[in-house]
């Protein structure tokens, strides 16, 4: 069997990449504007041609170049917020699609056996579906066979509720999503997360907590791992004081209103929003302290390493940069299994061929 390489464009810090890697396949190389989140994708995938660079800025023959004209799969999220009703007869010269067609221009130039994207679950149906009608136009006009789903982390092992879309693009075979193995039952946050409560600061809160032993999907995860990028630290008195109030599952609706300095009832559903260890994540944002989750028992937001968890990122993968970075790359990946349910169907279809 082949080890196919794989090339990730709009790379993040690597979720979609790990996924595939996990599955068997090598990733040569990705590309992204964030310099840090190329240092996380550096830093985690060794032998792995990380670029920090504008897309736009990468010629054809550097491309090649680079690497070396060996590219199985490329995959990827590029933006398509230029494919909207609007602009129908000019898809193209969109400025905002100049992305999304740097994207293409990389499959013109290496011709992969099969292309994936990801992207919000909106782009299936906003405008009457025209973004796409448009994707299946420009990747079959190449001759490629095009599918797509829209497909929830949680089907998929992964500890929370995050809707996505994908679409897989073959030269040799159709995809069928239904083929992709769903678990029988769903990861929970306590699933996730549970081992790490000892390792909070606050001695009296540890006492209170329950421990267990590891659960399988947590063992999954560490591997006998050191566990990093797990800074506690807690949010101001105020905001403590107003999480307090607030169960497991519950939202900014349990806090008293004097302790909010302006009143409002338009709150979003997710605001103040205490995780429930019974149940999934809700969607892990991009968010630091100004965060819509919080821990299931401790008044703060979950730390890196426990929002990587719920994201299904293993213990030894390391995240780079700032604190407010590795955040936001945690919350902008593809959870890796999620991923990884996808690179395994891809992989046996290859395989097959």
């Amino acid at each position: 069997m082949s080890k196919y390489n794989v090339l990730d464009l709009f790379c993040g810090c690597g979720g979609l990449s790990k996924g595939f890697e996990m599955a068997g396949f090598n990733i040569i190389g990705g590309v992204d504007f964030n310099k840090e989140a190329i240092d996380t994708f550096n830093f985690n995938f060794k032998g792995s041609k990380g670029i920090h660079t504008d897309i736009l800025n990468i010629d054809e023959e550097k491309i090649k170049e680079i690497f070396e004209n060996k590219v199985d799969i490329i995959i990827g999220g590029p933006p398509c917020q230029g494919f909207s009703s609007a602009n129908r007869n000019k898809v193209d010269d969109d400025p905002r699609n100049k992305l999304f067609f740097q994207f293409v221009k990389f499959v013109d130039v290496f011709k992969p056996k099969v292309v994936v994207i990801e992207n919000v679950r909106g782009i299936v149906t906003e405008n009457n579906g025209y973004a796409k009608k448009e994707i299946y136009k420009i990747f079959e006009k190449r001759g490629y066979k095009v599918t797509h789903k829209i497909l929830d982390a949680s089907d998929y092992g992964v500890p929370q509720k995050r809707m996505r879309n994908f679409f897989v693009m073959s030269k040799d075979f159709i995809f069928d999503f239904e083929k992709i193995n769903k678990v029988s039952k769903k990861v929970t946050v306590k699933d996730a997360i549970g081992d790490l409560y000892k390792l909070e600061k606050n001695e009296k809160e540890i006492k209170n907590a329950n421990f267990e032993d590891m659960s399988s999907y947590a063992k999954k995860m560490n591997k006998k791992s050191d566990i990093y990028n797990h800074e506690v630290r807690y949010p101001a008195e105020i905001v403590q004081k107003r999480v307090s109030y607030v169960k497991q599952g519950e939202n900014w609706q349990s806090i008293p209103k004097e302790l909010f300095s302006n009143q409002r009832n338009n709150r979003h559903s997710s605001a103040y929003k205490r995780l429930n260890e019974k149940d999934v994540s809700v969607t892990i944002d991009t968010g630091n302290s100004h965060s819509n989750y919080f821990h299931p028992l401790y008044n703060r937001i979950p730390t890196v390493r426990e929002a990587a968890r719920i994201q299904s990122f293993p213990d030894n993968f390391i995240f780079c940069g700032s604190r407010t970075s590795q955040y936001r790359q945690v919350g902008n990946a593809v959870p890796p299994l999620l991923a990884n349910s996808i690179a395994k169907l891809i992989k046996e279809d290859l395989d097959n061929e």
